[in-house]
């Protein structure tokens, strides 16, 4: 990689930025490949005016567009792709006033789905980072206005005060405590040995209170916390309550148990709901945690995390400041994007969970652009991105909001405690620009993509930073189910995008310019996928059960075009999964999961969307349960067999297209030697399916486990597959 540019602040480089290697040959490719697809689309608008097979012609001609389009939001990703590197230990360096205040942000919703000392532990590894503690703020939003979050939140108060120390003067780099004390790679002292006998205690209490549903009071051991306690009556539910903000530790006041440590602050944050007003979800606690903590502390930075995603990296903060402190590029430089990490993934992530393409392909193209979009956690954001473009602030409501104004009072101050409840009201946001022009955005499912999409289009840029020792790691889904719901939810937010007034393809390309908005592009019509997939997945399939030909046949030259269009996208995605750390096993499952997520997350998001849009149905924000408690179920995760968990109808599509390819398959064999070269392109796509399809038909046929396919999906989709391949036959014929 040669060097594109060094980046210094008072003359020490602290980042920099490299074009990659395969840069040239992939703009070789893509004029090559756009020579092919032109040559495709001739050659369907002639088989369309020539040939009488009008119907068949115009969905493969409708497939190859969608196609050609979404290639080519992947290729303007190709155009630029950059690898930066920093350097924190220059940084560290400065003296400590240099450190800019940082405000993390954490987002929890739901005790049940995310478990409560799952959200503690996120919490203790960002207040444990090698970095001043005065200065660092830790606000954890829960939207579900529970008592158990509170109680775990308070714990973890009291452990921190050994754990932090614990970890500084130690030098561990696992921070969450779960982490740590999970590890079988550690030598244990006595003082780790006593800190795991601590933390064991303190999980019990934890776990007991969300398995009995509340805080009883022998539980409460400090009669500062009492009174708060008292504010969950019968009338309080997590739709209808007054706000609670409450300091559980104040970098003021609070030493840890030596005196030698300050203790950064920890904030407890549950706004006010009422039925009667829009809570906007995720987006609408971010925004109330943007102003709470303006009115409290108001850093410069800050630190947006979602419960699950714990630091993994002491020094991550300094990372970021490489970049975000850089005089050079400081004025339009929005927010530092950090990738996705999970841990525990199946040796060849038969998932596809670590979103290999989403958090590391994609970001290094749009990081050559205008820098990486938002994935909604692990991003480092300058708070002035929030309130209007760089040339201009927008924001005007009341001084103490301000990103320029300075937070000197105490956070316990009884004036900005009042302050605080009152902007974190329900009603604060009416008739305001909140949600629309400044803070997080609203009107999407996938309030971080369209935020992050929204501050390009204003000309913010962003940085990807992407360490070798994870920033940040989450767990995974470990059920197939909770997975295409979750991209469900996924893809119709991104509809909401797409097909809106601000849709990338016309008023992102005039905001951004032409390859970073038809990058956007590659998330924003996600669904779109479908659409190909369902055509290509289907109809040649029918073609080869009853010998219509409609691909070009063996000798004839048009078949190469084919050959070469299919196996030159999918060498170039290969080279992409790999060149970026990944492994072809894992490519394989990927691209699985691609043809997965369009006869589900797609189609169905496809639907949903549709139906909302006529007022037929409404859809929320469903949370992704992060859970996993079913050993049997994670058994045969890390075996790498499929689990299909609750019969959904999601599943049905997908079956049906199993079943139909089969078949198809079987039949096609049969019949190749009375069709010779007709229908070889026919007979190769259903032969790819099948292979495709294996976990499917062993989870209908061969599986007894609690994780395969219901016996009334398998039923349905072999009924549905008759009545489609007799209705074919009219089609065809």
């Amino acid at each position: 990689m040669a060097p594109l540019k060094n980046n210094s602040v008072g003359g020490t480089t602290l980042h920099t930025c490299q074009t990659c290697r395969r840069t040239i040959p992939y703009r070789i490719y893509a004029v090559i490949h756009i020579f092919g697809i032109v040559a495709l689309m001739y050659h369907h608008v002639h088989s369309l005016l020539t040939a009488d097979k009008t119907l068949i012609t115009s969905l493969l001609l409708l497939s190859d567009v969608v196609l050609a389009f979404m290639w080519a939001t992947s290729a303007a990703l190709r155009c630029n792709p950059v690898h930066r590197s920093e350097y924190p230990e220059r940084y560290v360096a400065k003296p400590v006033e240099d450190f800019p205040k940082l405000d993390v942000f954490i987002c929890t919703a739901d005790p049940y789905k995310e478990p409560p000392i799952m959200v503690a532990n996120t919490a203790l590894s960002v207040m444990a980072y090698d970095y001043p503690s005065d200065k660092i703020s830790v606000y954890v939003s829960d939207d579900g206005g529970s008592s158990l979050t509170f109680f775990a939140l308070m714990e973890a108060a009291k452990f921190s005060k050994h754990w932090l120390p614990f970890c500084k003067r130690n030098n561990i780099q696992d921070r969450s405590p779960e982490v740590y004390f999970s590890s079988k790679s550690h030598s244990w002292s006595d003082e780790a040995q006593n800190l795991k006998v601590m933390y064991e205690d303190m999980k019990c209490r934890v776990e007991h209170v969300v398995e009995s549903g509340k805080v009883e009071a022998e539980f409460i051991t400090c009669d500062e916390y009492r009174g708060v306690f008292d504010l969950w009556t019968h009338k309080f539910t997590r739709h209808d309550h007054a706000t609670i903000i409450q300091v559980l530790q104040n970098s003021e006041t609070d030493m840890d148990e030596t005196k030698d440590y300050t203790m950064p602050n920890l904030i407890y944050v549950s706004r006010e709901k009422s039925k009667v007003s829009p809570h906007h979800f995720k987006a609408g606690a971010l925004n109330t945690l943007l102003r709470v903590s303006a009115v409290l502390t108001n850093s410069p930075v800050i630190l947006t995390l979602d419960c699950d995603m714990y630091s993994n990296d002491p020094t991550t903060p300094i990372r970021a400041l490489c970049y975000l402190t850089d005089t050079q590029i400081k004025s339009t430089l929005g927010f530092v994007q950090f990738p996705q990490k999970f841990q525990g993934i199946s040796k060849n992530d038969i998932y596809a969970c670590e979103y290999k393409r989403l958090f590391d392909i994609n970001m290094v193209g749009f990081d050559g652009l205008m820098g990486p979009n938002h994935v909604g956690t692990g991003c480092f954001f300058n708070r002035r991105v929030f309130y209007g473009p760089p040339s201009s602030l927008i924001f005007s409501d009341i001084d103490e909001l301000s990103p320029n104004q300075t937070a000197h009072k105490s956070i316990n101050a009884k004036d900005v405690l009042e302050l605080a409840h009152n902007v974190a009201g329900c009603v604060y946001e009416h008739n305001t620009n909140w949600g629309s022009k400044i803070g997080f955005r609203y009107g999407s499912l996938v309030e971080d993509y369209y935020t992050g999409y929204k501050l390009h289009c204003e000309g913010w840029r962003s940085v990807f930073c992407s360490p070798k020792r994870a920033a940040f790691c989450g767990d995974v889904p470990k059920s197939l189910i909770d997975v295409v719901s979750q991209q469900k939810r996924w893809a119709i937010g991104l509809l909401e995008v797409s097909l809106s007034k601000y849709s990338p393809i016309t008023y992102g390309v005039k905001s951004m310019g032409l390859l970073t908005g038809v990058g956007y592009c590659q998330y924003a019509f996600w669904a779109f996928w479908s659409i190909p997939l369902i055509i290509y997945g289907l109809l040649p399939q029918l073609a080869l059960l009853y010998g219509v030909s409609i691909f070009p046949k063996a000798s004839d030259s048009w078949f190469w075009l084919y050959i070469v269009l299919f196996m030159g996208a999918y060498t170039q995605d290969l080279l992409d999964f790999v060149l970026e750390g990944g492994t072809s096993g894992g490519w394989w499952n990927d691209q699985r999961m691609w043809m997965i997520r369009g006869f589900t997350s797609f189609f169905f998001g496809f639907i949903e969307f549709t139906l909302k849009t006529l007022n037929l149905s409404t859809h929320g924000f469903n949370l992704t349960s992060k859970t996993n408690d079913d050993a049997e179920q994670s058994k045969r995760y890390e075996q790498e067999i499929f689990d299909f968990g609750n019969s959904s109808s999601m599943f049905l599509p997908m079956t049906i297209a199993a079943v139909v390819n089969l078949i198809a398959f079987v039949w096609g064999l049969y019949g190749l030697f009375a069709w010779g070269e007709r229908l070889v392109l026919e007979l190769m796509l259903a032969s790819f399916a099948v292979v495709n399809c294996l976990p499917i038909y062993e989870a209908m046929v061969l599986r007894k486990d609690d994780g395969k396919l219901p016996k009334n999906i398998c039923f349905l989709a072999g009924i549905f597959a008759f009545a489609f391949i007799v209705a074919g036959y009219f089609a065809l014929k």
